[in-house]
């Protein structure tokens, strides 16, 4: 019944209403009731209209003594009403809101919530939203919901046709163990469904807004945690034995970090060892570590690699991109080949030559080290021992592209993220993985200068930057995405490199990337700036995290405050990767304080982790990361800042993992689980 489809007779309403719904995701009756409210207004306190104030929203109840529409001289409408009650009377004004007229009449009782405002010398409610007395208000007179709105689906729309659908809210079915319910005292899930939308009072509201916050967590972290479990119950630790050499603590590293030409900070110290008590386990390690830019997560790599090579063992690094791939190609045989292992790169574009000589080595055993794309985990692909398998920017895989590995005898997982994620976040989104912080950076690496320049300042930078070019140094210009359109994102970069190139650096060599190129194009242009061969990269947000371009001393950031700070952060990581002293340009579109007051958080911030804690906390998830592109949940009701929240979902699933993982006893909870299985299945396959 839930899953029936909404129509223009269910709703009672035009065919193009439901059609704006499906845009919005709103296709069933089920779809509609969990369309939760955004926020919600208090006003539940009627207000006599003698006690009416001028500097909060009042909420009046009366009988209307007079009510007229009026034509100005501009063909507008204007409705005057005069509303009274046993305290005395106010006069009320609508504009162009001729219909009121139809609605009620002299006598009629009615509801107004407005703000009293003085015109022509004395206070009246102007433009106050109405609504017939009933004895279930909708629009005022309670807790009342608001919606995010599209178009002509508005959150009074919303109002009447989720009151309408309420009565179904019954229908929802209870999945969670009753001993959770019981213990965590959640309401049911039926009222809480009902009462998100109309609350009977505040307690009501609370309890069901607590109901659902608790099912999006504990049901990411179930997932989580089985995952976890099933990973680690894949051997014993006697089968293990047998399949792999065990790594122990006591492997020699002492020659691999004399050969490093720096010093390991403490932080890199601290995750190898964690890394190797993970190795001494009696199942397979699943770790993240996350680091800032620049933190040196690749080094930790090299030493668990070379850990591997010492164990008899093959191991295998696979990144988003080819270019991305290459860059770790050419770190890794830097750090590795003086210690004999054989280290080899496959992607798409390698030739078939190339390819057959790759798998074969792969498959005797005399490839140490594979590093590549998805290619590595197509079919054909046979590793003779494979060991440790390391993920370069796990979020832009999916969780079944990662378990491919698995199929290679269980290997080793690290999994590797330069994007900051706050802990919190983390925890829920990753508690298949033990996590690992790299929160310190190298000696001596200089912080960028970030500044916020006026828009009278922009020809001052332009010069600036001009003259830095002629000293031989190198710029990224980022364009923000202007509208939801690729097109018009397109066509705005392309117009805006088109000025910079004809107008404002004539002189010095400009190149395009947007991400609407082919692949082959991007790598080609990102290939052709790392060579020097091009001074200024004007390019969309496609600038990928962790391209190396030790000679791009400059970063400028148009629109900057359309980007989330997690995102800026990103952007100003493309630059101080050398010697030389470098910089981060923020230009603003918006003057609103609260933009202003984040970029000013980039100015004063170097850190990524403290930026993403600000960002999550002043904007939210979606807008930080992308929901769609990132496969980072977004969550209706609960939030990923919620620690208190997360503590108790966490001991409970873990309560549950550790006595029913496969949820034998709980058949409706196993349902609900396997339907979002099946659903993150297909999106990874897409």
């Amino acid at each position: 019944m839930l899953d029936n489809r909404l129509d223009s007779t269910t709703l009672k309403t035009r065919d193009s209403y439901v059609a704006k719904l499906k845009e919005m995701g709103i296709k069933t009756l089920r779809d509609l009731l969990t369309y939760f409210p955004r926020a919600y207004r208090d006003e539940q306190e009627f207000t006599r209209i003698n006690e009416m104030r001028t500097d909060e929203v009042n909420v009046v109840q009366g009988r209307i003594k007079s009510i007229l529409n009026i034509s100005t001289r501009g063909g507008k409408v204007m409705t005057k009403a005069v509303v009274a009650d046993e305290t005395g009377e106010v006069p009320v004004l609508w504009f162009n809101q001729r219909h009121i007229k139809q609605l009620f009449f002299k006598g009629s009782e009615i509801v107004l919530t407005g703000k009293l405002k003085f015109e022509r010398g004395r206070s009246m409610l102007l433009s106050p939203k109405y609504e017939k007395p009933s004895a279930t208000l909708l629009h005022t007179g309670r807790i009342v919901p608001v919606y995010p709105e599209k178009d002509e689906i508005t959150s009074k729309w919303l109002r009447e046709k989720i009151h309408m659908v309420l009565p179904y809210a019954q229908y929802f079915e209870e999945y969670m163990p009753q001993w959770i319910l019981e213990e965590a005292a959640l309401m049911s899930l039926p009222d809480a469904i009902y009462h998100v939308h109309f609350a009977k009072d505040e307690e009501h509201l609370t309890k069901a807004r607590e109901r659902l916050a608790f099912d999006e967590l504990f049901i990411l972290q179930f997932l989580a945690l089985k995952r976890k479990k099933l990973w680690q119950s894949e051997f014993s630790g006697e089968a293990r034995e047998q399949e792999q050499t065990g790594l122990r603590p006591g492997v020699d590293l002492e020659a691999f970090l004399d050969s490093l030409p720096f010093k390991l900070t403490g932080a890199q110290f601290r995750v190898i060892a964690e890394i190797f008590e993970d190795f001494a386990k009696n199942y397979p390690m699943m770790r993240l570590i996350q680091g800032d830019v620049g933190a040196g997560k690749t080094v930790v790599a090299a030493a668990a690699i070379y850990a591997m090579k010492q164990a008899g063992l093959q191991s295998a690094l696979m990144a988003p991109t080819e270019i991305l791939a290459r860059q770790h190609f050419k770190t890794l045989v830097r750090l590795l080949t003086p210690f004999e292992l054989n280290v080899q790169i496959l992607t798409g574009s390698s030739s078939t030559g190339e390819y057959e000589q790759v798998t074969r080595q792969l498959a005797t055993g005399t490839c140490d080290l594979v590093i590549g794309t998805h290619a590595l985990i197509q079919e054909g692909i046979q590793f003779s021992k494979l060991g440790l398998a390391v993920i370069d920017e796990q979020h832009r895989f999916g969780v079944k592209q990662r378990a491919v590995f698995k199929m290679h005898g269980s290997p080793h997982m690290l999994s590797l993220s330069a994007t900051p994620i706050p802990r919190t976040m983390a925890l829920t989104l990753y508690g298949d993985q033990d996590l690992s912080t790299l929160d310190e950076l190298p000696p001596g690496r200089q912080e960028i200068v970030t500044r916020l320049v006026p828009e009278d300042k922009r020809n001052d930078a332009y010069l600036w930057i001009s003259d830095q070019v002629a000293k031989g140094r190198q710029v990224f210009i980022i364009c923000p995405l202007i509208e939801e359109s690729d097109a018009i994102q397109v066509k705005a970069v392309t117009l805006e490199y088109e000025r910079l190139r004809t107008d404002v650096f004539p002189q010095h060599r400009l190149a395009l990337l947007h991400g609407r190129m082919k692949a082959e194009e991007k790598d080609s242009i990102m290939k052709q700036f790392a060579a020097g061969e091009v001074d200024i990269l004007v390019s969309t947000s496609v600038v990928e995290v962790g391209i190396d371009v030790p000679n791009a001393t400059i970063m400028m950031i148009e629109g900057a405050d359309r980007f989330g700070l997690a995102q800026l952060h990103q952007f100003r990581g493309r630059v101080g990767r050398g010697e030389y002293q470098s910089y981060c340009f923020l230009f603003s579109d918006s003057n609103a304080d609260a933009a202003l007051q984040r970029l000013k958080f980039m100015v004063k911030y170097n850190s990524g982790f403290d930026l993403a804690e600000l960002d999550l906390q002043m904007r939210g998830p979606g807008e930080i990361y992308g929901i769609k592109q990132s496969g980072i949940p977004d969550l209706k009701m609960a939030s990923y800042t919620d620690l208190a929240m997360l503590s108790k979902v966490r001991a409970y699933a873990q309560r549950l993992v550790g006595e029913d993982h496969e949820l034998s006893k709980y058949p409706k909870f196993r349902e609900k689980i396997t339907k979002i299985e099946a659903q993150a299945e297909l999106g990874d396959a897409s």
